[in-house]
């Protein structure tokens, strides 16, 4: 596992502490939740670019019931 270290102003590490946060783990939570949002951003565009390129070789309701099972099983 790799390591980060972060500096913030003393006012905000008392209030951590003051309210028991558990730093590394709420702040690999966040770094999870961010990576999932830029990767699906990454495959929108992706998506996006592939829609693009083949055109109307692919039937949109076909996209769409692709898109709409990724959902559902999330």
């Amino acid at each position: 596992m790799g390591v980060i270290t972060i500096r913030v102003p003393e006012e905000v590490k008392e209030k951590l502490e003051k309210y028991d946060v558990n730093i590394s783990e709420t702040v690999r939570n966040l770094l999870n939740k961010y990576l999932s949002e830029l990767e699906s951003k990454d495959l929108a565009k992706r998506l996006e670019d592939l829609k693009v390129s083949v055109g109307t070789l692919i039937d949109p309701e076909l996209i769409a019931g692709l898109v709409r099972e990724d959902r559902e099983k999330r």
